[in-house]
């Protein structure tokens, strides 16, 4: 009898162990993946995949939200899951019949997007909740509380009014919030929406843990994205910088080329700059210099680029653009700027400060960002050329 009691006990420990060696596993892998880039949207991407991932924590879907301290946001930036059983059921046997792993999941992200272009990782990209009272908000509520949150069929009533509720009409979820030196930075939302596999301790206990690397890593990119940034900002109009517009305009122009997209380029420049500067300095130059960037920035649309090119000059690269749209934008930024007071305009030969605007297309004007730089200046020098406040079409 003492025996088989012995055995059983020594059983139950071997099969302690073996899943503490599989979690350790899981969790060696993933801190791994996270280590091998600094990109935000790599590392998002990283996170959830270990937690839906079958190599990974196996959950049937997560979102990710992270905190927006200087507008007190709550914001969602990523999701990943199927949206139906069938395509659950496509997915998984796909990973299995490939017996794909970590490292295959995440090349697959960095050659394609797809799997972010769903409507369900749209939906948690529109998601915005504001950092106030706790209410009966649960991201909320998950933030201010710095506490792991486990919703049951019993207690998730309590909350059906709520955004993330609606959203995931699921009847259990988790709400686990990410630090960095105890701080919540975000939260990591999971669930079993199509398998119901109910949610045990053990699962809980493997998300916190990931959990708490996962906060870590996302600091390291934020700062290091804010790093970047810095190095790439004009220090005079905080627009990007002429070597980092070189660099998106390659960038964008390589996308717009797979996808068969439009890309136009916009170049602005301040007609008779040189009379402002040389009546009044240097100084008052760059007062106007920053003032017609924050007015670029604030009437641009969020997938726009705004830089700074070089002295008087600025450019505006638009994404997914064609020529025709691209114009209609041009008129509307150069007539703003003639109505926008300037100081001291009243010393410029038209007594209102203007700019010249030149405009041309990918792939219509050029195929290389070289092309279309050259083209948008010609065009420039066309619309200089027919009186100045103009915008000419290469």
């Amino acid at each position: 009898m003492l025996n088989l009691l012995l055995m059983e006990e020594l059983t139950k420990i071997k099969l302690e162990l073996e899943r503490t060696k599989t979690e350790l596993s899981i969790l060696y892998e993933i801190s791994n993946a996270m280590r091998t880039t600094l990109k935000l949207d790599e590392i998002l991407y990283i996170i959830l995949t270990g937690v839906t991932a079958h190599i990974g924590l196996g959950f049937n879907r997560a979102l990710l939200f992270l905190i927006n301290e200087k507008d007190g946001l709550i914001e969602g930036k990523m999701g990943i899951g199927p949206e139906t059983g069938e395509e659950a059921n496509s997915i998984w046997n796909r990973i299995e019949h490939e017996k794909m792993d970590m490292d295959d999941l995440i090349s697959a992200y960095k050659f394609s997007n797809r799997s972010l272009e769903s409507s369900f990782n749209q939906q948690v990209r529109n998601l915005r909740v504001a950092l106030k009272e706790k209410g009966d908000n649960l991201l909320t509520l998950a933030v201010l509380e710095g506490m792991p949150l486990h919703l049951t069929k019993e207690t998730v009533q309590n909350y059906k009014h709520t955004q993330i509720i609606k959203l995931l009409n699921s009847d259990e979820m988790v709400l686990i919030p990410l630090k960095a030196k105890d701080k919540v930075n975000g939260i990591i939302v999971a669930d079993n929406f199509i398998t119901r596999k109910p949610i045990t301790k053990d699962d809980l206990r493997m998300l916190i843990m990931l959990a708490n690397q996962a906060g870590l890593a996302i600091e390291n990119s934020q700062l290091y994205e804010k790093t970047v940034m810095q190095a790439h900002r004009d220090s005079l109009t905080n627009l990007w910088n002429h070597g980092y517009f070189q660099y998106l305009l390659q960038s964008e122009m390589e996308k717009a080329r797979a996808s068969r997209i439009p890309l136009t380029l916009l170049m602005f420049d301040i007609d008779d700059f040189k009379v402002y500067n040389d009546s009044l300095g240097h100084q008052s130059g760059d007062r106007i210099l920053k003032d017609l960037a924050l007015l670029l920035k604030n009437q641009s649309r969020n997938m726009d680029f705004v830089c700074r090119y070089g002295g008087e000059e600025f450019t505006m690269i638009l994404p997914s653009t064609d020529k025709k749209e691209a114009l209609l934008l041009a008129e509307r930024l150069r007539i703003d700027i003639e109505k926008n007071h300037f100081i001291h305009e009243e010393i410029l030969p038209n007594k209102k400060l203007t700019v010249s605007i030149g405009l041309a297309s990918f792939p219509e004007n050029g195929l290389t960002p070289s092309d279309i730089i050259n083209s948008s200046d010609k065009a420039l020098y066309q619309a200089k050329n027919k009186g100045k406040n103009n915008t000419a079409v290469y």
